[in-house]
């Protein structure tokens, strides 16, 4: 069976109307409603299908499922050079934050000098969604061990009127103030972010149980008009 086939085999009505509240601006025909717990197993399953490279191939999708399990499937992928050859191939097709935030390249963790590099080329793209992408995985893999100071500057040099690439920018440095404080703070401190970014940024991280009731209250008074 073709794996849209099998995925239409698998449409939950009820799950398609919630999801489609999630994303607005996709229409509710393209939504077939598998759970994403579902099609991370699709995805396993699928790997070593034959007809694998030909669905990595086949864009556009019709259906958003189609989409995240295409993510998905990127994900599982463990050669860093095929992986980032069928991430560029798709990421121009990503028209929603579901499908870009899905998206996880295992191997990028080991290839962190590589991968830091195309950071630092997507968060330039005007495309929304590879955008959001780049500082998503900034937040993901550069915040612990391998956290630089001088990473905190990329998202800094992103201006858009996006709430998509905004929202995930203050989440972004949000994390830094719970993972790395005395290196971010000074972004907040400084005013080095475009002010509707700064106040969510200070919003997300007083809602975070991560940050300490003292800097909560610190960071509320830093609150930009």
């Amino acid at each position: 069976m073709k794996i849209t086939e099998y995925l239409l085999t698998l449409k939950d009505k009820k799950n398609a109307i919630l999801e489609s509240k999630l994303t607005p601006g996709l229409d509710i025909k393209n939504i077939i409603g598998i759970k994403i717990p579902v099609l991370r197993n699709i995805a396993k399953q699928y790997m070593k299908d034959e007809e694998l490279k030909q669905f990595l191939t086949s864009l556009p999708h019709k259906y958003l499922d189609e989409n995240i399990l295409h993510g998905l499937l990127i994900s599982e992928l463990k050669d860093y050079d095929e992986c980032l050859k069928e991430l560029e191939r798709f990421l121009p097709y990503v028209d929603n934050w579901m499908v870009c935030d899905t998206i996880s390249p295992k191997v990028f963790k080991k290839n962190k000098d590589l991968v830091i590099k195309k950071i630092k080329e997507w968060s330039k793209s005007k495309d929304t969604y590879t955008c959001r992408f780049a500082i998503k995985i900034l937040m993901s893999n550069y915040l612990d061990k391998d956290f630089k100071k001088e990473y905190l500057d990329i998202p800094t040099h992103v201006h858009s009127d996006e709430y998509y690439i905004n929202m995930m920018i203050a989440w972004y440095y949000a994390t830094a103030l719970a993972k790395q404080w005395d290196d971010t703070i000074p972004y907040i401190e400084q005013n080095k972010l475009d002010t509707w970014v700064h106040n969510k940024t200070i919003q997300k991280a007083k809602e975070s149980f991560r940050i300490t009731d003292k800097q909560k209250e610190y960071l509320s008074n830093l609150k930009r008009k």
